[in-house]
């Protein structure tokens, strides 16, 4: 049984669209606690109203963020439970909640995470990317168009994949920029969990074609995943494939048939086999 101290901040996740995903552990806590701090009051009373529960309401977000701290640590250090929730998902990841919990943590007190829906994890099991190389979340990209395409570039080079999030207003700009990226493969979620849920993976240089094949398609928020390019999915096909030669192999065998197989470089593929062979 989990045990709730009082004088902790409680971080909720809340559901990113459909409100049966909210957890019975989070609806626990958001009935346990002597208030709730919040991104948006009128949001989050939407969501409270649902499930029958009556708190006091802090507003804190990303404009009054480190004021609105002290007076939930006031209330910690009076002995409360505080429970802290952003519009949808976790909070603190790219909603506001950050710089609360930092500042929580600096006064020395108990946070306690409570887990639950994510458009981050959610766009991710829906992407099919194997191998488990990782993923870099990259968040909302620049308003500015200069800086919007900067870091498109940066990312043409990372081989992971990347999660990106996007309103609905820039999603057509965010399109453009990413269609020097040619054939590397995006899944793009749009309004994840809600009734108009949508989800296609096509190539980034097909992107704003497909959101002109529809008139919703400009509508609600957005999460894409950009999948690993070429290289680095043959990078770690390569890996993959020279653990199974080299449990049967000579070493510079296993390395010549994995090059050979994945299409992996060669000498990348020795380091890592010295690397194997030693652990």
């Amino acid at each position: 049984m989990q045990h709730y101290p009082e004088a902790a901040l409680y971080v909720v996740a809340t559901p990113i669209g459909n409100l049966s995903d909210i957890s019975l552990r989070a609806l626990h806590v958001l009935q346990l606690v002597h208030a709730i701090a919040c991104e948006d009051t009128r949001h989050t009373q939407t969501l409270l109203r649902q499930y029958g529960i009556d708190k006091p309401l802090l507003a804190v977000h990303e404009h009054n963020e480190a004021q609105a701290a002290l007076l939930v640590i006031e209330r910690l250090q009076r002995g409360e439970r505080v429970a802290y929730v952003s519009d949808a998902g976790t909070p603190a990841v790219s909603d506001p909640g950050a710089r609360l919990v930092a500042a929580v943590r600096a006064a020395g007190l108990t946070i306690l995470p409570l887990p639950g829906a994510s458009s981050v994890t959610t766009a991710l099991s829906v992407a099919g990317i194997s191998g488990g190389s990782g993923f870099v979340f990259a968040g909302f990209l620049p308003s500015k168009a200069m800086e919007r395409e900067q870091a498109v570039q940066v990312l043409q080079a990372e081989p992971r994949a990347v999660v990106i999030l996007e309103a609905p207003h820039r999603m057509e700009a965010l399109a453009r920029a990413m269609a020097p990226l040619g054939s590397r493969l995006v899944t793009v979620c749009r309004e994840l969990t809600k009734q108009f849920e949508e989800i296609a993976t096509v190539a980034a240089q097909d992107l704003s074609a497909w959101l002109a094949a529809g008139t919703q398609r400009t509508r609600g928020e957005f999460a894409l995943v950009l999948h690993p390019g070429e290289e680095a999915r043959a990078k770690d096909d390569g890996h993959r494939v020279l653990q199974l030669l080299l449990a049967e192999l000579p070493l510079k065998t296993a390395v010549k048939l994995a090059a050979d197989i994945t299409g992996a470089p060669r000498n990348e593929l020795y380091e890592a086999a010295l690397q194997l062979k030693k652990a």
